[in-house]
């Protein structure tokens, strides 16, 4: 658990300890977005989310404040996301100034920062903040919520999707062995749409009477693919089925508040598609659904009601944490809905082309609902880790265009293509090309 309970220093004191020019911007709580506040991106008044997606002279001054990866088109930009520059000036001068204060900092000082990051990503989230903890990782929070579920009997079941993040799928499976359930995995449709992604929830509910917990992903890693959280969660509240949400590939590639997917618990990435440096993440546990979560046993208060003390990350990246309200900043300043729009306009400028050749098999969402920015691809009949890995090292070796392999698909394995608020629509021609030239 964070212990955000420690006193402060005072400002004359570290001023004088730190002593630098970036050191007192950060001490005053003007990282290197406040100072570059007035050149933040804005987006023009009165235009729609969808028309603003085609503006390629406003993405082009979003872009401007991003570097670009040298040497190749880098569509894999679903791993993390990359900071703004200003956001990365911010952290590297929080960096400086833990290095400088070290532990001095950490114990007198760091508890504000980290309740002013929680504050304003709960804010963001649509959450309470104390129904927020940061964490390192979506995966840090997800293992958490599932092998501290503490409502299992032998005999009971537990639901998994092909979709899912293949090391949660693994947690899940792993609860066969410690805990007597019985894993069940579903398989869906290679393209659907929300309603038959729902349906297809359904019927595995009804199929297994004895479900008790569910891992649910809202984007998938693998294609892009949106699941109807709301719905689905609702049909298992029902039937008495809890629901753990995989948020890590959604905020921020989605506009969305938490209150939208009507889930207890949820886990998050804020070094994707916010913005934020790497090693940071968050758990989120709506109020009073905290007792089916057991505490962290490395914890010492083991009756904590605490979001925090459902997690135990121990010494975690402080000037990670400094830098989440500046990257929540630009973020609102290009806009959720702006990114979402335009993320899933690059998405369709690739995947309608891709669609009229008869080589190549597009995966993930049939209908707009189901897609976002995010989207994957093989050659025709070429469905194996081995294809997928030769078609990625083709489009690199080849064409010049960074893209990454993924598995875990019922239906085998893709490559996927993921841009950015900074690729270009000559990004996405590139690769049009190449799947033109490319032959099964």
């Amino acid at each position: 658990m964070i212990n955000t309970n420690v006193g402060k220093l005072s400002r004359r004191r570290l001023m004088a300890g730190m002593g630098t020019a970036a050191a007192g911007a950060m001490l005053w709580g003007h990282g290197a977005l406040g100072a570059a506040s007035d050149s933040l991106p804005e987006s023009p008044s009165g235009t729609s989310a969808e028309d603003l997606a085609r503006d390629e002279s406003y993405w082009q001054r979003v872009a401007s404040f991003y570097d670009r990866t040298e040497g190749i088109v880098n569509l894999e930009h679903g791993y993390w996301g990359k900071m703004p520059r200003p956001v990365q000036s911010s952290y590297l001068q929080a960096l400086e100034r833990v290095n400088t204060q070290n532990s001095f900092y950490a114990r007198k000082e760091f508890s504000s920062d980290y309740r002013r990051a929680v504050e304003q990503a709960a804010a963001l989230l649509g959450a309470e903040p104390d129904e927020i903890v940061l964490t390192r990782n979506a995966t840090e929070s997800i293992q958490s919520l599932i092998l501290q579920y503490d409502s299992l009997k032998t005999g009971d079941s537990v639901l998994l999707a092909d979709v899912d993040y293949p090391s949660f799928k693994t947690l899940m499976r792993s609860l066969e062995q410690s805990r007597g359930v019985k894993a069940v995995e579903l398989a869906l449709p290679r393209r659907a749409t929300q309603a038959e992604l729902l349906a297809a929830y359904t019927e595995a509910f009804d199929a297994n009477p004895k479900l008790k917990l569910m891992l649910l992903t809202h984007v998938s890693n693998q294609h892009g693919l949106v699941l109807p959280v709301a719905k689905i969660t609702a049909e298992a509240r029902l039937r008495g089925i809890d629901v753990i949400c995989d948020n890590a590939q959604s905020w921020g590639l989605l506009d969305y508040r938490i209150t939208d997917l009507g889930v207890d618990w949820a886990a998050f990435n804020l070094h994707k598609w916010i913005g934020a440096p790497l090693g940071v993440g968050a758990l989120y546990m709506r109020r009073g659904t905290r007792e089916k979560i057991k505490v962290h046993p490395g914890e010492r208060d083991l009756s904590s009601k605490s979001v925090g003390a459902r997690v135990h990350p121990g010494t975690i990246n402080f000037a990670a944490i400094i830098a989440v309200p500046d990257a929540l900043g630009f973020h609102n300043a290009v806009g959720g809905a702006n990114k979402t729009a335009r993320l899933r306009y690059l998405n369709e400028l690739w995947r309608e082309e891709a669609e009229t050749l008869s080589h190549i098999e597009v995966l993930g969402g049939a209908d707009p609902e189901s897609r976002t920015g995010m989207g994957s691809f093989r050659l025709l009949g070429k469905n194996s880790d081995d294809d997928a890995k030769a078609l990625q090292k083709t489009l690199e070796a080849d064409f010049g265009i960074f893209s990454v392999a993924r598995y875990g698909l019922a239906d085998g394995a893709c490559v996927r293509i993921t841009p950015q608020v900074f690729t270009t629509p000559n990004d996405l021609r590139q690769l049009v090309s190449a799947l033109k030239r490319i032959t099964a």
